[in-house]
């Protein structure tokens, strides 16, 4: 198997967590593997050691290893707005055929329209809005926490936080989510603040389902949280549409929380995605590779 050249692997590396999915030529799945976060923005190192821990056990299913020279790599990971750190992380030796690091977004907008014109709204960690057409790429938003990712489950754990800490203060009226919140702190802001020191985009993250459960049982902070979460993924969407995207998707852990938010125009133009992210990066591998081979 190691002196096949054609095999192809995947990475989506997120802000929560890293997958690899390996395929051959023909498209068969031979091996997967999962690591933890990858976002730029904890470092290159940090996001190189997750990409090959996700890249090792998906090899180390097929039998091969990050050693072998025949496997075309394409790695699509969060953060790649911060030039330095992504230079610093493409230029880590290895010894694949080849190895592209793009954006996250745009391994998903290939596997959502499978490799044809159209975009995406990401809604996870983060959040960005991405199309294409023809050789145009088309970026909004997703330049990072907390100066944007508007709409993303970073952006309402700090949304839920500060409510939370008002609600302590007396100045809006206390629900059972702001709460809960702030009696995970022992009741003391001093303790958030603490927290805040150290947190990560994915610690803001880890609220959301706190949210939305609360959402559910009637909580109105709760439902304002995901309806102000909502309103900043349809403006990404928004945006993407008057610049000419022909069809979009709705992409990311938050789509199903979000979704039943948004207007219902936009969820009436929504298309299913076709695949996810990791079968644009292969979708993206194999170009690649008939690049380099001439074909």
């Amino acid at each position: 198997m190691a002196d096949d050249p054609h095999y192809f692997l995947g990475i989506d590396g997120g802000g929560t967590g890293c997958r690899a999915r390996l395929v051959d030529q023909g498209g068969r799945v031979l091996g997967t593997g999962n690591a933890g976060p990858a976002s730029l923005r904890l470092g290159a190192e940090t996001a190189w050691t997750a990409l090959m821990g996700a890249a090792a056990a998906a090899l180390g299913e097929a039998e091969l290893d990050t050693t072998d020279s025949g496997i075309h790599v394409v790695a699509g990971v969060a953060g790649t707005s911060l030039k330095n750190t992504l230079q610093t992380l493409i230029s880590k030796p290895h010894a694949f055929a080849s190895l592209c690091v793009v954006s996250d977004a745009e391994i998903a907008c290939l596997g959502a329209h499978g490799g044809k014109d159209g975009g995406v709204v990401i809604a996870g960690t983060g959040s960005i809005g991405f199309g294409t057409i023809g050789e145009r790429d088309i970026r909004v938003g997703g330049h990072g926490f907390p100066i944007s990712d508007a709409g993303s489950g970073a952006d309402i754990g700090l949304a839920a936080i500060r409510l939370a800490v008002c609600a302590h203060d007396g100045l809006r009226k206390r629900t059972p989510l702001l709460t809960e919140i702030v009696s995970g702190f022992g009741n003391d802001p001093s303790q958030i603040l603490d927290w805040l020191d150290h947190a990560t985009p994915g610690d803001y993250a880890a609220f959301v389902p706190q949210v939305a459960k609360h959402c559910a049982a009637g909580d109105v902070a709760a439902r304002s949280l995901l309806e102000n979460a909502a309103a900043d993924i349809a403006a990404l969407a928004n945006a993407l549409t008057a610049q000419g995207i022909p069809r979009l998707a709705l992409m990311g852990s938050l789509a199903p929380v979000l979704l039943p938010f948004l207007p219902s125009h936009l969820q009436q133009r929504l298309v299913a995605p076709e695949a996810d992210a990791l079968a644009g990066a292969l979708i993206l591998a194999q170009r690649m590779a008939a690049r380099s081979s001439g074909a």
